[in-house]
């Protein structure tokens, strides 16, 4: 383990057994600021850290509870699936440690109970559906976009495991994008040789499309319409360290944000669109 430096920031991570678990943890340990303090992952409770290909750390897998809080985590990182982020945010809130959230499927309902438990006073928490910085920007430009096209669509495609579709980041993409602009075109299609060829709506009806493909990580592509033109707008994950640039930020960051933050837009300085 990296040796701790006075004032380190001490992290826990949720879910560090899977892949983009043990890619924070990879990330936390590099970090100068930073010390891996507990790694949970309930289905693999006892084994060494090293068996998930973090090795050195002398840390071995525990549950969430009182182990975890013994080891005085300020900032819990979790990468679960959402009934488990469900209860592990639960946790963090009454247990007084901040929370850096990657784990998608959190619903309108799930937000406003976290808003509810991550009050300012006890613990903070970012949410964001995609830590790669390069996405953030690629939403920002999208809404920017807007208003100057008539027709878009969003084409999400991900690794062949991710279970819930369409991705956060389409949603929001579409979201920003519907806040952006009011004025879209009516869907022309009025046939349907095999249902569900145009994708699914979003936010002002921009149809949004998920390709679930092995060999792929994360990706976007926006496209937008109008007379005689279009516009492309695309973000490529090719490796899950892309993300850690920006989770490493949420972790900096989170003790300074009251409450619940959503998205990484105004850790970067600048405001959702």
């Amino acid at each position: 383990m990296a040796d701790a430096v006075e004032n380190s920031i001490r992290v826990a991570v949720l879910g560090a057994a899977g892949r983009m678990g043990a890619t924070v943890c990879q990330a936390v340990l590099a970090a100068p600021d930073m010390e891996l303090v507990a790694v949970i992952d309930p289905p693999h409770e006892g084994r060494p850290l090293d068996d998930f290909g973090v090795a050195g750390t002398g840390l071995t897998i525990q549950m969430l509870g009182p182990a975890v809080k013994a080891a005085e985590p300020a900032v819990a990182v979790d990468f679960t699936h959402l009934e488990a982020a469900r209860g592990n945010l639960r946790w963090c809130a009454l247990n007084g440690v901040h929370a850096v959230v990657g784990t998608t499927g959190l619903t309108a309902s799930d937000f406003q109970d976290l808003s509810a438990l991550f009050d300012g006073d006890r613990a903070n928490a970012v949410i964001a559906p995609n830590f790669a910085i390069g996405a953030v920007l690629m939403m920002q430009l999208a809404a920017i976009a807007a208003p100057w096209f008539e027709s878009a669509e969003i084409i999400e495609l991900h690794h062949d495991n991710k279970v819930d579709a369409p991705s956060g980041t389409a949603l929001l993409t579409a979201q920003r994008m519907a806040e952006a602009s009011e004025d879209w075109g009516a869907d022309p299609t009025k046939t349907f040789t095999v249902p569900g060829a145009r994708g699914g709506e979003g936010p002002a009806g921009i149809h949004i499309h998920s390709v679930r493909l092995r060999g792929l990580v994360a990706h976007q592509e926006v496209l937008l319409g109008t007379t005689g033109q279009s516009l492309s707008i695309r973000h490529d994950s090719y490796d899950r360290t892309s993300f850690m640039p920006g989770v490493l930020l949420a972790v900096r960051e989170v003790a300074q944000r009251p409450g619940l933050t959503v998205g990484l837009d105004t850790l970067l300085g600048f405001g959702a669109t």
